[in-house]
């Protein structure tokens, strides 16, 4: 199979018909229909019913969905380092979990800004396992999140180790005493966790925090992000466990209480390829050794 394949079977799917596919990719319409032919042999399945009107089969309309992201994502590839090829850009891509923005990650990156003005810094919202995904294939050269694993070709710093704290409903009955937090208050409490999926995720460090206590919790919600976590919070519907540095994200009717919890951390971790040497990584590298920030929440 051929990337020429991929771009004859898109454009036949997208048009609906061979006649106009092969008047857009300026090639006869017999070899063209022989070339999806072919790539249907290959893959073994018929991919178009050859009807009138022309139409995708089940296995086609999803073959088609992978196609256009594979041409999307070579054509941006192939654009990129042209670019970078004439000396019209250098980028920089970062993955991130959202929770490391209200931690010391933007003044960090713009510090970095500062030091290389020329390069183009691309931020990119994934979790952790995306970010090891999209590390291995080349989609960002630095990933920022929280989850502590081994794979022997990444690189992972810890660079700070996050309190936990509880975001809870203002007026709740946990506040009335003041202090400092035990775990097992919380309970019998609505648990709101976060990220639903793709799993594993902050959601399971929470999960263990109670579990190695020999506890189960409440679980009342699961939603997609931290904004949606804390909206339903401050509606009353529960509470959630957030990293400290979330406490600098005001929001009304939100209040977020300490846990006398020492072992309850989230750390942030810094992801790289284990091979990388590009000059912008050593840059950044060396930048976050005399960072001061991750240290003072």
């Amino acid at each position: 199979m051929e990337l020429r394949h991929l771009r004859y079977f898109a454009a036949v799917a997208a048009e609906g018909s061979f006649s106009r596919a092969s008047e857009k990719l300026n090639i006869a319409q017999p070899p063209l229909s022989r070339q999806i032919q072919q790539l249907e042999d290959e893959i073994g399945a018929r991919l178009l019913d050859r009807g009138r009107p022309l139409t995708l089969t089940e296995p086609g309309r999803y073959f088609y969905e992978q196609v256009r992201q594979i041409l999307a994502r070579v054509d941006e590839i192939t654009s990129m380092t042209r670019r970078i090829a004439k000396g019209h850009i250098s980028q920089f891509r970062i993955g991130f979990v959202a929770s490391t923005l209200y931690d010391a990650l933007p003044e960090l990156i713009r510090r970095f800004r500062q030091t290389r003005p020329g390069i183009d810094i691309v931020l990119l919202e994934m979790n952790t396992l995306e970010q090891t995904a999209a590390l291995k294939d080349g989609r960002i050269d630095v990933g920022f999140g929280r989850l502590r694993f081994e794979d022997a070709d990444i690189i992972r710093t810890v660079l700070r180790e996050d309190k936990v704290v509880a975001a809870l409903p203002d007026g709740h009955a946990l506040l009335a005493a003041g202090g400092a937090l035990k775990l097992h208050q919380t309970v019998l409490e609505p648990l709101i966790l976060y990220p639903k999926s793709p799993r594993p995720s902050y959601a399971d460090q929470v999960l263990a925090f109670y579990r190695d206590k020999g506890m189960e919790p409440k679980i009342a919600f699961e939603v997609g992000e931290l904004q949606t976590a804390l909206g339903l919070v401050a509606a009353g519907a529960g509470f959630c466990l957030v990293p400290a540095s979330v406490r600098h994200l005001v929001r009304d009717n939100v209040v977020y209480a300490d846990l006398d919890e020492p072992k309850l951390v989230s750390p942030v971790i810094m992801s790289h390829r284990a091979r990388d040497q590009s000059a912008l990584l050593k840059q950044l590298v060396t930048l976050i050794r005399e960072f001061d920030l991750w240290h003072e929440l």
